[in-house]
């Protein structure tokens, strides 16, 4: 057993789909081949998006797969401690401010009049509240207040994908001061991913390619908390119609739990593994072999 540790955290606003799967195997794929472990998080911080009876049909989808965690499941709706002392340790680093602006004045900050923001692009904050709150919604209560990170003077972000090589971001220019935790109190994602990342000991993060852009946020948490960064690997996405990732938000079907192999087989396909017939722990054997053979001698301790 090595030192390694990776994580497949699904947010159970639905039941796993082809895509949410192929995740799910490439990051145990990933621990199996280092001889590591494998661990499951149940992003469920948005408890207003989330269902605990979600949660566990996620867990039973997994199993059905053979995926099964080496350690018992992590909930976020449990560490909001955990999450309040990091937002507090940044605030007295003057690392985080409170902020009051309504969504729709950070809009209208960067928006060109007549010109239309590009679909799924970031909605950048321009560092109103910055010198304190209170410009936009005077005598708002500190408690109903968004927090966010100050990301000016921050340099650009570096970092290697062990599959897409080379990345960079400038999180000022191409994010703005980010949320950490929302106006109805719920910590971001962002947050509660590197806290969670920390206490797991999470070595190596295997995720779908759609989440790369979150990445330099992470690392400039991780580096503001002193807490270590693991390697990433961001793997290629499963595409609906439309050509674009299949997803909760355009109707993406659970898939047949009740036929694991096959939706195994069309997961393996697009991480460029070859399908397999006979048992499922057969295939699953022969998958950790090829991407030992494809991923291990690329593994670098040092990235």
């Amino acid at each position: 057993m090595t030192g390694y540790r990776g994580r497949f955290a699904p947010s159970p606003t639905g039941p796993l789909h082809a895509g949410s799967l192929l995740a799910a195997l490439a990051s145990w794929l990933d621990a199996r081949a280092h001889q590591g472990r494998w661990l499951v998080r149940i992003e469920d911080v948005d408890r207003q998006r989330c269902s605990p009876g979600l949660a566990h049909l996620i867990l039973q989808q997994l199993s059905a797969c053979g995926l099964e965690s080496d350690e018992p499941a992590l909930w976020q709706s449990r560490r909001s401690d955990s999450y309040q002392e990091a937002l507090d340790r940044l605030a007295a680093r003057h690392l985080a401010y409170p902020c009051n602006c309504p969504r729709r004045d950070i809009e209208a900050a960067q928006t060109t009049p007549g010109a239309q923001r590009p679909r799924h692009a970031e909605l950048i904050y321009p560092g109103t509240c910055r010198k304190g709150p209170g410009a936009s919604r005077p005598g708002a209560a500190p408690d109903t207040m968004a927090w966010r990170l100050r990301t000016d003077a921050v340099k650009p972000i570096h970092w290697s994908d062990r599959r897409l090589g080379a990345q960079w971001q400038d999180v000022e220019c191409d994010v703005g001061d980010f949320v950490l935790k929302r106006t109805d109190g719920c910590y971001s994602y962002q947050l509660a991913v590197v806290v969670d990342d920390a206490a797991q000991g999470i070595t190596d993060v295997v995720r779908g390619e759609d989440l790369l852009g979150n990445t330099a946020r992470q690392i400039l948490l991780q580096r503001h908390l002193g807490l270590p960064g693991p390697r990433y690997l961001h793997t290629p996405l499963v595409l609906g119609p439309n050509q674009e990732k299949l997803s909760k938000q355009n109707g993406a079907r659970p898939f047949d739990s009740s036929r694991p192999l096959q939706a195994l087989n069309d997961a393996a396909q697009v991480l460029g593994l070859a399908p397999q017939a006979g048992t499922l722990g057969d295939a699953l054997q022969c998958w950790i072999h090829a991407w030992r053979d494809a991923w291990v001698p690329l593994y670098n301790p040092a990235l």
